[in-house]
């Protein structure tokens, strides 16, 4: 039989306190409860052998909230659930997002001999008043001593998370939080604007709102990125991603390539033989419930039609774009067949252009991303 690739994301729901913009599936919790969801998480690890056989595990992504409030030795644990159960490549890349302050050398050092080779910062800003305003619990003289001991451990892929836009920012301050950043020449750089969320402390807050860079701003903020970045010798691969040669995440790049991913704990999806699913959301439900197989089996299944679609703009997002030969192999149909209006209304607007391997996103159709993408649904 021959085996599959498969990524696996580890979902952890805890954090120190929830951040002002933040509408993620995380909340504070105490070491009794998180000890009682990290024997409920491996359990729910150990339950996927009757798949282990037909996959093997290409790479790994540790998210939350913050998977660096556990105890170390919780993250080896889980680690070791993973490889006992699963058959993983031997250049497994094996990530864990990280918020600064909530690390220490002994922590890390676990984190190197469990198999964790690839660390994501969650950094946002070097500017105290941003951090603050964003409710963030760390200075950027936490991040620096975080980083420089992940560096001290050994850890030669990390990633730094950054912000834009964000309430009080300047294009001087952000092209300074840039400047700082990529000083300390980390392997990856992800640089997302701020999205006002439903649900968050900062949605409908006015004096929050007030704030804001305007929309003209937030452009140029993108676009001095992309510019700085570059001049540091990053180079863009998706819409927020940037990275030195070789290091770009593996990880992610399966979630736009439409790689099979199992998803793990609270309110974790999964996408697995083109079907669907999620765990529960609900704290106390995910403890009492061992029953995770049922969600597979009552998984919603994709369509050809949204198959087709998700190919189309989750591929869009990568600045390669989509092959021609790609969509064929997958579908049987050449790509016009099944999309020619969109595609060419895209190339007349300037925000698609055609490639000798097939059609990518163009600079302008950067800013227009969203507008592309709801064109081929």
């Amino acid at each position: 039989m021959r085996t599959k690739d498969l990524e696996l994301y580890i979902h952890i729901p805890f954090c120190v306190r929830k951040c002002h913009y933040c509408d993620f599936l995380s909340f504070p919790m105490d070491n009794s409860d998180m000890a009682s969801y990290c024997r409920q998480l491996i359990k729910e690890i150990e339950s996927w052998d009757i798949i282990s056989q037909g996959y093997r595990i290409t790479s790994i992504f540790i998210g939350g909230g913050t998977p660096s409030v556990l105890e170390g030795l919780w993250i080896e644990r889980i680690l070791e659930a993973v490889f006992s159960t699963f058959s993983c490549i031997d250049n497994l890349e094996c990530s864990i997002e990280v918020n600064p302050g909530t690390v220490d050398e002994n922590k890390l050092k676990v984190y190197k001999r469990a198999g964790i080779n690839r660390i994501s910062f969650g950094l946002q800003s070097t500017n105290s008043e941003e951090l603050n305003i964003l409710g963030r619990i760390h200075t950027y003289e936490d991040f620096l001593e975080s980083f420089n001991l992940a560096r001290k451990i050994g850890f030669e892929n990390i990633n730094i998370d950054l912000m834009s836009a964000i309430p009080t920012q300047t294009l001087q301050s952000y092209e300074t939080t840039l400047e700082r950043i990529c000083a300390l020449n980390p392997e990856h750089i992800s640089a997302y604007s701020l999205i006002i969320e439903e649900g968050t402390d900062f949605y409908g807050n006015k004096a929050v709102l007030s704030q804001l860079p305007s929309e003209d701003e937030d452009v140029e903020m993108y676009t001095l990125t992309n510019d700085i970045l570059g001049k540091f010798d990053y180079h863009r691969y998706e819409l927020s991603n940037y990275t030195k040669k070789g290091y770009e995440c593996r990880h992610n790049i399966g979630y736009w390539r439409r790689i099979p991913y199992l998803g793990v704990g609270l309110g974790a999806s999964s996408l697995f033989e083109e079907k669907r699913f999620s765990n529960d959301v609900d704290f106390s439900q995910y403890l009492d419930n061992s029953q995770w197989q049922n969600k597979f089996k009552k998984a919603y299944t994709l369509t050809r039609k949204e198959q087709m679609e998700e190919f189309v703009f989750l591929g869009l997002r990568m600045i390669e774009g989509i092959t021609k030969e790609g969509f064929v192999q997958k579908f049987g149909n050449q790509i016009e067949e099944i999309y020619e209006q969109p595609l060419k209304e895209s190339i007349e607007e300037g925000l698609m252009e055609e490639t000798k391997e097939g059609y990518r996103l163009t600079s302008k159709g950067y800013f227009l991303s969203n507008h592309v993408f709801v064109k081929f649904i």
